[in-house]
């Protein structure tokens, strides 16, 4: 991808300018949202694809840290603070990387560098949580994906994990080998042993192909 969806969290108007500007010089990055704490930002989630949050550590109502510790799926964030005995809390949550403000143009693209690197990978595998446990769920191990109300299971090829997670967040995540195949299922296509008719069929498992993603399917699969 070239163009990287932004957002910036931070409660001092004069940050968030900052953040602005920097974001306008950069090159491959696309500002589609600004707030001031992190509970506007999880409303902005809800209904924006984001590929980076700037987040801003200490802020009223909920912290850059417990917001972080909120998320089942984690996003790629860089923090941007002026305390820096902050940063062990956030490295230890996954984050990308960690600005010091005052921010410096030069160590901002840094940031942002790795996190394009990040981005570039992450068809190959990603984060998620459930039970007070965060697991690394390879791409290659997906056999499918089944919704379950709020929640999804995955199918790998030796167990099965139950998250807090949305199908939509799966395919920001994931787009490239696995496929949306019905409302409440999609597929990996390498998994995928035989098509018949409308079902999927891998391993013992059968999945149905829902009318409005055949053709997408068909596409995908070369039939």
């Amino acid at each position: 991808m070239t163009d990287f969806t932004c957002v910036i969290v931070d409660d001092e108007p004069i940050a968030r300018d900052i953040l602005r500007q920097f974001v306008s010089d950069a090159p491959g990055l696309n500002l589609v949202g600004e707030c001031s704490n992190a509970l506007e930002l999880i409303e902005i989630l809800k209904k924006k694809r984001v590929d980076l949050i700037f987040l801003d550590i200490n802020m009223p109502k909920l912290s850059g840290i417990d917001f972080l510790r909120s998320q089942t799926v984690q996003p790629n964030v860089i923090l941007t603070t002026a305390y820096p005995e902050f940063a062990l809390d956030g490295y230890e949550l996954n984050v990308v990387d960690y600005l010091l403000k005052p921010i410096a143009f030069p160590r901002f693209l840094q940031a942002v560098d790795k996190v394009k690197k990040v981005v570039d990978k992450r068809d190959v595998s990603f984060t998620v949580k459930t039970d007070g446990r965060s697991y690394r769920i390879d791409v290659a191990d997906i056999r499918f994906v089944e919704s379950k109300g709020d929640y999804l299971q995955f199918h790998l090829n030796e167990q099965k994990i139950t998250v807090y997670m949305t199908m939509k967040k799966l395919m920001e995540l994931s787009q490239e080998r696995i496929i949306r195949v019905h409302k409440s299922y999609a597929v990996s296509i390498s998994a995928v042993d035989y098509v018949e008719g409308n079902l999927i069929h891998i391993g013992d498992s059968e999945i149905p192909i829902g009318a409005s993603y055949k053709e997408d399917f068909k596409q995908r699969w070369g039939d």
